[in-house]
Protein backbone atom coordinates (compact mmCIF):
# COMPACT_ATOMS: atom_id res chain seq x y z
CA UNK A 1 0.00 0.00 0.00
CA UNK A 2 1.39 3.40 -0.96
CA UNK A 3 2.21 5.74 1.88
CA UNK A 4 0.44 9.06 2.10
CA UNK A 5 2.79 11.83 1.10
CA UNK A 6 2.46 14.88 3.29
CA UNK A 7 4.91 17.61 2.48
CA UNK A 8 5.32 20.66 4.59
CA UNK A 9 6.07 24.08 3.25
CA UNK A 10 9.76 24.60 2.62
CA UNK A 11 11.97 26.19 5.24
CA UNK A 12 13.43 29.64 4.68
CA UNK A 13 17.19 29.91 5.31
CA UNK A 14 16.58 31.50 8.73
CA UNK A 15 13.97 28.89 9.65
CA UNK A 16 16.44 26.18 8.66
CA UNK A 17 19.10 27.78 10.86
CA UNK A 18 16.73 27.77 13.84
CA UNK A 19 15.72 24.16 13.16
CA UNK A 20 19.39 23.14 13.06
CA UNK A 21 19.73 24.46 16.62
CA UNK A 22 16.70 22.48 17.82
CA UNK A 23 17.83 19.32 16.01
CA UNK A 24 21.30 19.60 17.58
CA UNK A 25 20.35 20.78 21.10
CA UNK A 26 16.92 19.31 21.58
CA UNK A 27 14.16 21.22 23.38
CA UNK A 28 15.06 24.89 23.69
CA UNK A 29 13.59 28.25 24.63
CA UNK A 30 13.57 31.26 22.30
CA UNK A 31 16.26 32.86 24.45
CA UNK A 32 18.50 29.76 24.26
CA UNK A 33 18.12 29.70 20.49
CA UNK A 34 19.00 33.40 20.25
CA UNK A 35 22.09 32.83 22.42
CA UNK A 36 23.30 29.95 20.21
CA UNK A 37 22.76 32.02 17.06
CA UNK A 38 24.16 35.29 18.48
CA UNK A 39 27.28 35.19 16.28
CA UNK A 40 25.95 33.41 13.21
CA UNK A 41 22.49 34.98 12.90
CA UNK A 42 21.82 37.59 15.59
CA UNK A 43 18.14 38.41 15.94
CA UNK A 44 15.81 40.37 18.13
CA UNK A 45 13.56 38.57 20.54
CA UNK A 46 10.50 39.41 18.44
CA UNK A 47 12.16 37.99 15.31
CA UNK A 48 13.03 34.75 17.09
CA UNK A 49 9.48 34.36 18.36
CA UNK A 50 8.06 35.07 14.88
CA UNK A 51 10.32 32.43 13.33
CA UNK A 52 9.37 29.90 16.02
CA UNK A 53 5.66 30.62 15.52
CA UNK A 54 6.06 30.14 11.75
CA UNK A 55 7.85 26.84 12.32
CA UNK A 56 4.95 25.72 14.51
CA UNK A 57 2.46 26.81 11.84
CA UNK A 58 4.37 24.81 9.24
CA UNK A 59 4.34 21.76 11.53
CA UNK A 60 8.08 21.51 12.21
CA UNK A 61 7.90 22.46 15.91
CA UNK A 62 5.65 22.17 18.90
CA UNK A 63 5.96 23.76 22.32
CA UNK A 64 5.19 23.12 25.95
CA UNK A 65 5.03 25.71 28.71
CA UNK A 66 7.49 25.40 31.58
CA UNK A 67 7.30 28.09 34.26
CA UNK A 68 5.56 30.49 31.87
CA UNK A 69 8.27 29.97 29.24
CA UNK A 70 7.70 28.26 25.89
CA UNK A 71 10.04 25.33 25.33
CA UNK A 72 10.18 24.32 21.67
CA UNK A 73 10.93 20.83 20.43
CA UNK A 74 11.03 19.21 17.03
CA UNK A 75 7.91 17.73 15.61
CA UNK A 76 9.72 16.62 12.46
CA UNK A 77 13.10 14.85 12.78
CA UNK A 78 15.94 16.21 10.66
CA UNK A 79 16.02 13.14 8.40
CA UNK A 80 12.31 13.45 7.59
CA UNK A 81 12.66 17.18 6.88
CA UNK A 82 15.55 16.38 4.52
CA UNK A 83 13.45 13.74 2.75
CA UNK A 84 10.61 16.24 2.35
CA UNK A 85 12.99 18.85 0.92
CA UNK A 86 14.34 16.32 -1.58
CA UNK A 87 10.77 15.35 -2.51
CA UNK A 88 9.98 19.02 -3.20
CA UNK A 89 13.04 19.29 -5.47
CA UNK A 90 12.08 16.10 -7.30
CA UNK A 91 8.50 17.29 -7.77
CA UNK A 92 9.47 20.79 -8.84
CA UNK A 93 12.55 20.15 -10.98
CA UNK A 94 12.27 16.53 -12.09
CA UNK A 95 8.57 16.23 -12.80
CA UNK A 96 8.18 13.93 -9.81
CA UNK A 97 10.63 11.37 -11.23
CA UNK A 98 13.18 9.97 -8.79
CA UNK A 99 14.70 8.10 -11.73
CA UNK A 100 15.26 11.38 -13.55
CA UNK A 101 16.97 12.83 -10.48
CA UNK A 102 19.25 9.81 -10.07
CA UNK A 103 20.16 9.68 -13.76
CA UNK A 104 20.98 13.39 -13.61
CA UNK A 105 23.21 12.73 -10.61
CA UNK A 106 25.03 9.99 -12.55
CA UNK A 107 25.36 12.28 -15.60
CA UNK A 108 26.81 15.05 -13.42
CA UNK A 109 29.10 12.54 -11.67
CA UNK A 110 27.58 13.23 -8.25
CA UNK A 111 27.07 9.50 -7.90
CA UNK A 112 28.81 6.71 -9.77
CA UNK A 113 27.00 3.95 -11.64
CA UNK A 114 28.45 1.53 -9.06
CA UNK A 115 26.98 3.54 -6.19
CA UNK A 116 23.65 3.58 -8.01
CA UNK A 117 23.78 -0.21 -8.41
CA UNK A 118 24.54 -0.59 -4.69
CA UNK A 119 21.60 1.64 -3.90
CA UNK A 120 19.37 -0.50 -6.13
CA UNK A 121 20.50 -3.63 -4.24
CA UNK A 122 19.67 -2.01 -0.90
CA UNK A 123 16.24 -0.96 -2.15
CA UNK A 124 15.56 -4.51 -3.35
CA UNK A 125 16.63 -5.90 0.05
CA UNK A 126 14.38 -3.44 1.89
CA UNK A 127 11.44 -4.35 -0.35
CA UNK A 128 12.06 -8.04 0.29
CA UNK A 129 12.10 -7.47 4.07
CA UNK A 130 8.89 -5.47 3.83
CA UNK A 131 7.18 -8.36 2.03
CA UNK A 132 8.27 -10.77 4.77
CA UNK A 133 6.96 -8.63 7.66
CA UNK A 134 3.44 -9.50 8.78
CA UNK A 135 0.90 -6.69 8.32
CA UNK A 136 -1.06 -5.53 11.35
Amino acid sequence: MARERRTRRALSPLEDTVMQVIWERGPSTAEEIRAVLARKAPMKDSTARTILRRLEDKGYLTHAVSRRTYVYRERVPAARAANQAVRQVIDRLCGGSVERLLLGMVDDRMISPEQLEELARKVAQAEELEKQEPRS
